[in-house]
C-alpha cells in the first residue's frame, strides 16, 4: 500500500471559499473564529467548557441511552456515553443525511475523520475526554437526495410517497430493494455481510432513523461512535429559549443577512436566511413557518396561532418544531459539548454564514474542519498510470488538458506554440513603438492583427493537436478509461460511489486502512494505492 498526500486546491475541486480558509486567508478570516489546528481546538475548549451546562450533559445521556435501548454495540460507544455526562468530556461532531446504505463514500471519510481527530487529541490532553458524534440528519425531507445509492454504475433506488421527515419514513418496501442489490453481489464472503448488514439494517428495523444508526454502530461502533437522532422531545426542549427568540425577534435572518453582505463580497453564498427559519413537523409534515400580520401559521395547512398560542405550543411539543439549514447548527451546538463540526465544502461554507448568529445568541461558535477526502487506486489502475507515465496528480486534471498534454509528449512533431506567441507578441509589441512615434491611428490596426495572428495559432495549436489524438487514439482511449473509471462523471468518486463496491474487494480492510491512513488535521487530499 502506498499513501501520497496532495494540497486540495491541485484536485481543482475544492471551492475559492474552502482553499482560502485551508490558507487562512485574510479575506476569509471575520467568518470563523478558532482555525482548526490544535491551537484552535485546545481555545474552544477553554471557551466550551465555561458554557455548556450541566443539565444539557444529563438530558444528552438519558436520550441517548433511550435510542441505544435495543441496539447491540461496543463497550466503547457504551463507555463514550456515560462519560459525556462528565464536565471534562467534549465531542467532535460530523453529520451526514441518512443516505440510503450510506450513500457515497464520503459518509465513511466524515466518520473516521471525527474518530481520529478524538483519537489525537486524547494523546495530547490526557486530562480530557473526546467523543465522536455522527448526527444523524433524520429530519430532513429531501427524500429523492437520500433514496438511492450507486454500486459498480448501476443507481439502487427506493420508490416511496412517503411525506414527512426522512428519519420517521417506514422502511416498508426495502425488500424490493434489498433483491434488487443482493443479486448483483455475489457470493464472497464480503458480499454475505453486505447482505446482512443491509437486511438487518432495513428489513429489521421499522424506520429509517434506527436502520441508518444500526448500520453506523455495525461499521464504526468497535472505534466508540455515538450518534444522536435528535428528533426528541427532550432534546428539543433545551432548544426552546432559542426558537421563540425566532418567532419574536428573528435573529437568525438579521444576523446571517447582515454577514451574507460581506461574504458575497469574495465568496459564493450557501443559503440564504428566511424570516423565521424553523418547521413544523409530524410523521407525515414538514411545512415551514410564517408570519402574516401577528398571525404565525404552517403553509399549506389549516394550522395557525397568535403568538401566545405559539409560545404555549413550543413549550407543550417542542418536538413538532424542527431548525432548517441555518439554525440546524445552532441546534447541535446548544445540546452537544461539541468542539468541532467536520464537515464537506459546501457546508463548511454554509456554517461561515453563522459565526454572528452564534454570537448574537451567546453560544460558542465551533472549529470548522474540512473532512478527509480520499481517491482509492488498486495495484493494477497504479500500473497502468505508470505505464501511460500519468502522475497521481495528473489523475484530477481536466480531461481535455490532460489528453492534450500527453499527446503533445508523445508526438513525434515537436513545436512549441507558446514560444511561437511570444515571438509573435513581442514583433508586434515593436510594431506598437513604431506607431506610436510615427501615428497614433495606426495602433489600433496592429492589436487587431495581433488578435488575429495570435487567434490563428491557437486554432494551427488546436488542428494539431486534434491531428495527433487520431494518430495517438490508441493510448487515448487508454487514458480516458483509466480517468473515467477513477473519476465518474468526472467528478470525486467519494461523491459518486457507495462504500459497498470497497467493502466486496477488501472488506473489514478498507475500512481498517482507512482508519490508519487518514490525519483529520493534516489539512491535505489523501490518495491511497491499494
Amino acid at each position: 500500500m502506498e499513501v501520497t498526500h496532495i494540497p486540495f486546491k491541485e484536485t481543482g475541486f475544492f471551492s475559492k471559499t474552502m482553499i482560502d480558509y485551508l490558507n487562512q486567508s485574510p479575506n476569509i478570516q471575520p467568518f470563523y473564529h478558532n482555525f482548526s489546528d490544535i491551537n484552535g481546538i485546545e481555545k474552544q475548549l477553554e471557551e466550551k467548557k465555561k458554557s455548556f451546562p450541566k443539565n444539557h450533559r444529563n438530558v444528552l445521556v438519558k436520550v441517548l441511552k433511550e435510542q441505544y435501548k435495543n441496539v447491540e454495540t461496543s463497550e466503547s460507544t457504551q463507555e463514550n456515553i456515560e462519560l459525556l455526562a462528565k464536565e471534562n468530556t467534549f465531542t467532535i461532531t460530523t453529520g451526514h443525511q441518512l443516505n440510503l446504505f450510506t450513500g457515497p463514500l464520503y459518509f465513511l471519510y466524515k466518520i473516521i475523520s471525527a474518530i481520529n481527530l478524538c483519537e489525537e487529541l486524547r494523546e495530547k490532553n490526557l486530562e480530557h475526554n473526546f467523543v465522536p458524534i455522527y448526527w444523524m440528519a433524520s429530519e430532513d425531507h429531501d427524500f429523492d437526495e437520500i433514496n438511492y445509492f450507486n454500486f459498480k454504475g448501476k443507481k439502487v433506488q427506493w420508490n416511496s410517497d412517503q411525506i414527512g421527515p426522512v428519519g420517521r419514513f417506514s422502511t416498508e418496501g426495502l425488500e424490493e430493494v434489498f433483491k434488487v442489490f443482493s443479486q448483483d453481489l455475489g457470493t464472497s464472503r464480503n458480499a454475505e455481510y453486505l447482505k446482512d448488514l443491509f437486511k438487518k439494517g432495513y428489513i429489521h428495523h421499522q424506520n429509517l432513523a434506527d436502520a441508518t444508526r444500526y448500520i453506523a454502530n455495525e461499521l464504526f461502533s468497535s472505534y466508540g461512535l455515538v450518534v444522536v437522532d435528535a428528533d426528541h422531545k427532550e432534546l428539543k426542549q433545551l432548544f426552546v429559549p432559542y426558537v421563540e427568540r425566532e418567532f419574536t425577534e428573528n435573529v437568525s435572518y438579521t444576523n446571517v443577512t447582515e454577514t451574507n453582505k460581506s461574504l458575497v463580497e469574495f465568496y459564493k453564498i450557501q443559503v440564504n436566511p428566511r424570516e423565521i427559519n424553523q418547521f413544523y413537523i409530524t410523521n407525515t409534515l414538514r411545512e415551514r413557518i410564517i408570519e402574516e400580520n401577528g398571525v404565525f401559521r404552517v403553509i399549506n395547512t389549516d394550522i395557525s396561532w397568535d403568538l401566545e398560542g405559539l409560545k404555549k405550543e413550543l413549550s407543550e411539543s417542542p418536538e413538532r418544531f424542527s431548525p432548517n439549514v441555518i439554525m440546524r447548527p445552532l441546534y447541535q451546538e446548544v445540546i452537544l459539548p461539541n468542539l468541532v463540526y467536520i464537515g464537506g465544502g459546501g457546508e463548511l461554507a454554509y456554517w461561515m454564514e453563522l459565526k454572528s448568529y452564534f454570537k448574537a445568541v451567546n453560544i460558542p461558535f465551533p472549529v470548522l474542519l474540512l473532512r478527509n477526502s480520499v481517491q482509492v487506486i488498486s495495484e493494477k489502475q497504479a500500473k497502468k498510470l505508470e505505464k501511460l507515465q500519468m502522475s497521481v496528480q495528473d489523475v484530477f486534471k481536466k480531461q481535455h488538458d490532460l489528453l492534450k498534454e500527453k499527446v503533445v509528449e508523445n508526438s513525434d512533431v515537436s513545436i512549441d506554440f507558446q514560444k511561437k506567441k511570444e515571438h509573435l507578441q513581442q514583433q508586434f509589441n515593436e510594431l506598437r513603438i513604431v506607431a506610436e512615434k510615427t501615428d497614433q491611428s495606426f495602433i489600433g490596426a496592429v492589436n487587431a492583427q495581433e488578435k488575429k495572428q495570435l487567434k490563428g495559432i491557437d486554432n494551427l495549436e488546436k488542428r494539431l493537436v486534434r491531428a495527433e489524438k487520431r494518430r495517438q487514439k490508441d493510448l487515448v482511449d487508454r487514458i480516458i478509461l483509466l480517468q473515467n473509471k477513477l473519476l465518474p462523471n468526472q467528478s470525486l468518486e467519494e461523491r459518486q460511489r457507495n462504500f459497498s463496491e470497497y467493502f466486496l474487494e477488501y472488506g473489514t480492510d478498507f475500512i481498517s486502512v482507512l482508519k490508519d491512513n487518514l490525519q483529520p488535521l493534516q489539512l491535505e487530499f489523501t490518495v491511497l494505492i491499494l
